[in-house]
């Protein structure tokens, strides 16, 4: 347990959301086992005997992080509420709790997955693995980082923003990395090799992940081979594929479904629609953002735009589409491969990018990579009109 508390606060760092030697991971086997000494650990133990756990993640966010989530606990004092998909799917809302106490996160996490104490960090936990911390750990950090930008553009168009919006907003952007444009090599194809295959989905989930071109591992991944889709397992982590990834037939003769991506139906229809080769799903954060800017007031379908928006929108060509995660009537399996069909690439609202490609996975990267950078770059340009 000790060597996966340690994996995941490792983790936590690589992937940018904390500072190096500020994560705080325990996990509960035969002992309650930690990955560093600290002395706020002692009230955090008391957790492991009020809740039904094994393992608990506490940090502080690094920056843009810190300060996003510090302004939104500031400005919501007792619960956050993000409308992005990762919010619906894993978290519903964020509770803030106002002191660091076993007493106060307990009550907080009775209810909820993860908890933010300003000034402090963010608490999540797994009740089976460390694995599951880190998930809602970065999905906080994910959705409230969404939020902040949104709530932002929200504003300057109405011209409400204040000083401590504006002031937190200026310290956020000057923390912003700078955006990446290099490409990563990944394996040429065509790929007609069940391990050919295999292996470059391991390379190029990786990529997706280094890049941070998704929200904590997920999002997803396929390729095809004649009638045969390759797709990664529900919440499999994109950077660990190996293992972790079904051979499905298109004729639904086989059980390798089950356990195969909630999208494998969304993914299943863009092949027989196009004759592209490979997918690959992310969730870049500009991109989220931009897909949720609507100028819309009065449209009838206020708050359920994720999945009845009607508009016809998009981002420089590309679509964007309403769509629940998995199947259902307003599932993306609907409106999802029509329109990947239409461009190669497609934007669920606040969800993410999908982007195909013909042979291998450089097509769809560069897809992924290029889309997130147009929508940083737009999200500011519109700032700018509307502020100057």
């Amino acid at each position: 347990m000790k060597t996966l508390c340690e994996k995941y606060a490792r983790k936590l760092v690589k992937q940018g959301l904390t500072a190096p030697g500020d994560p705080i991971v325990g996990g509960l086997d035969a002992e309650l086992v930690w990955n560093r000494q600290d002395q706020r650990i002692k009230e955090l133990a008391i957790l492991f005997d009020e809740l039904s756990i094994n393992s608990l993640i506490f940090s502080k966010p690094a920056e843009p992080f810190a300060t996003i989530i510090d302004f939104l606990a500031s400005r919501y004092p007792d619960t956050i509420r993000p409308e992005d998909t990762e919010t619906r799917t894993f978290l519903h809302d964020i509770p803030v709790c106002r002191e660091f106490s076993a007493q106060a996160i307990v009550a907080n996490l009775k209810k909820r997955k993860a908890v933010i104490i300003p000034g402090n960090g963010i608490i999540s936990y797994g009740t089976v693995t460390p694995e599951q911390g880190f998930v809602f750990y970065s999905s906080t950090i994910f959705a409230c980082f969404v939020l902040f930008f949104s709530e932002y553009m929200k504003e300057a168009k109405t011209g409400t923003i204040d000083t401590e919006f504006q002031a937190a907003f200026d310290k956020a952007v000057s923390h912003l990395p700078a955006p990446r444009t290099d490409l990563p090599t990944l394996a040429t194809g065509p790929h007609n090799d069940e391990e050919i295959i295999l292996s470059a989905m391991a390379e190029a989930g990786k990529a997706v992940v280094e890049y941070g071109l998704v929200d904590s591992f997920f999002g997803n991944i396929s390729y095809r081979l004649g009638k045969i889709i390759y797709i990664s397992q529900t919440g499999s982590s994109l950077e660990e594929l190996q293992g972790c990834i079904d051979p499905c037939p298109m004729d639904g003769s086989s059980t390798a479904g089950l356990t195969a991506s909630s999208e494998l139906t969304a993914h299943e229809d863009v092949y027989r629609r196009t004759p592209v080769d490979c997918i690959l799903h992310g969730h870049p954060k500009f991109t989220v953002i931009m897909s949720m800017d609507c100028d819309r007031t009065d449209c009838k379908n206020r708050g359920k735009c994720h999945v009845a928006c009607t508009e016809c929108r998009s981002i420089e060509g590309v679509p964007i589409v309403p769509g629940e995660v998995g199947t259902g009537p307003t599932g993306l399996c609907n409106t999802l491969p029509p329109a990947v069909a239409s461009c190669g690439t497609a934007i669920v609202h606040g969800h993410g990018l999908f982007a195909s490609g013909v042979t291998d996975f450089n097509e769809p990267f560069k897809r992924l990579l290029e889309t997130e950078n147009l929508c940083r770059k737009l999200y500011f340009e519109r700032l700018s009109r509307l502020i100057d």
